[in-house]
């Protein structure tokens, strides 16, 4: 184990910490990057160690190494073992660098690796190269809800889970249903996601330059038209279709357009439906964006009627943008939605209901502006990353320090 440093300000000695995870478009890949960005400024160390550059890297962050995992292709091989190559890197990455940990984020196959990784590290043929590994695994949803349900799953996602150094999960709601399912007894740090509030908020200035491009502002004798906003990986859990029917049924009562901000399975199907419905040519398909922080803004709703979700990330970005969610009561939304106060919630596959109050609520001024307000509030008051980061410094800390008591 390395010695930390401890910076001037008193804060969390700055570490070096090995990150994985998936880097296409995804929530649970977002949060691991946006938290290693975060981590970086701070003065720590990152390494990424992932298939490809996580989508919201550059490649010119300070503090921030990215380490491709090359899979060999073998005509033996009828599915190349990515997490095999995955392994074999991360344990190549910390006896390189001496990372203090590694943070692995989606159970499957990310913390079955990193104890193949700490292993490999523990059994060096030298004695002076032997070192232990401490890991994170950090629960963001489908990998407990969905993938690791799976019977062919459930007994290693187990394991990677109780092998752990130390777990944490996005929500209340994730920790009890991975107790509950997995029967597991040790400890689950529930750290929530997080959005930088000082790149996610709303600037008039831009607002007003920007939002003509996608909703045309009033004009004499003609309404401002609404803006609504949606932002997934349109998997079917996220229901994109009934994006597309409450907007339908919204646009025949009033002048309004919607932004889809990303792509994914259900964007064929998406788009159909818009052309059944009559609304295709006021949609706007924008496909994958980086500046979502750019766009949330301008809208004067997020609609987010998924199946499940164990947080809500793109609520959270939107709220913090000042755009109250039209979402489901499902999962963990309740942690970060006061239904009435910050944003609605409704029953899954009630498009009509969600229609109505967004209709309802789009005319009502100054209702509409006290729950934007709100939102921002919530916010910048609970999950700002200011808040929340230091709580993983604080849980990296812990666990290092149990490591050390178990050092080869």
């Amino acid at each position: 184990m390395t010695i930390a440093t401890e910076p001037p300000n008193g804060r969390s000695p700055r570490r070096k910490i090995g990150i994985t995870c998936y880097p296409t478009y995804g929530g649970s890949g977002v949060v691991a990057t946006e938290l290693g960005i975060e981590l970086a400024a701070r003065g720590h160390q990152v390494h990424f160690i992932t298939s490809s550059l996580p989508f919201r890297l550059s490649g010119r962050e300070a503090n921030i190494f990215f380490h491709e995992v090359d899979v060999y292709h073998y005509p033996l091989f009828e599915h190349p073992p990515y997490d095999l190559a995955l392994a074999t890197r991360m344990a190549e990455v910390a006896e390189f660098y001496s990372l203090d940990l590694l943070h692995v984020h989606y159970a499957i196959p990310h913390s079955i690796s990193a104890l193949l990784a700490r292993q490999m590290t523990e059994t060096q043929q030298e004695v002076a190269r032997r070192r232990y590994l401490p890991i994170i695994t950090t629960l963001h949803g489908t990998d407990i809800t969905l993938v690791g349900l799976d019977r062919s799953y459930l007994p290693i996602t187990q394991y990677g889970i109780e092998q752990s150094d130390g777990v944490t999960a996005i929500s209340s709601y994730l920790r009890d249903r991975t107790r509950e399912d997995f029967n597991i007894q040790s400890e689950i740090e529930v750290i929530r996601n997080f959005v930088n509030c000082d790149v996610y908020f709303r600037d008039p200035a831009k607002v007003a330059a920007m939002r003509p491009r996608f909703a045309a502002p009033a004009s004499p004798g003609t309404p401002a038209e609404k803006l609504f906003v949606h932002l997934s990986n349109f998997r079917p859990v996220k229901r994109i279709l009934d994006v597309i029917e409450v907007f339908a049924r919204v646009a025949s009562a009033l002048p309004a357009r919607l932004m889809l901000i990303g792509d994914g399975p259900d964007r064929s199907a998406a788009e159909h439906l818009a052309v059944r419905l009559g609304v295709a040519g006021r949609i706007h398909f924008l496909g994958k964006q980086d500046n979502v922080n750019e766009l949330l803004p301008l809208a004067d709703l997020m609609l987010m009627p998924s199946e499940m979700e164990s947080f809500g990330l793109a609520a959270l970005e939107a709220m913090a943008c000042g755009v109250p969610t039209i979402g489901t009561r499902v999962g963990g939304v309740a942690e970060l939605i006061d239904d009435g106060v910050n944003g609605l919630l409704f029953p899954v596959g009630d498009t009509e209901a969600m229609a109505a109050a967004a209709i309802a609520l789009l005319g009502d001024e100054a209702r509409l502006a006290a729950m934007a307000a709100a939102a921002r509030k919530t916010a910048s008051d609970r999950f700002c990353s200011s808040r929340i980061i230091p709580l993983y410094e604080a849980f990296y800390e812990r666990v290092i320090a149990r490591g050390q008591a178990v050092k080869p």
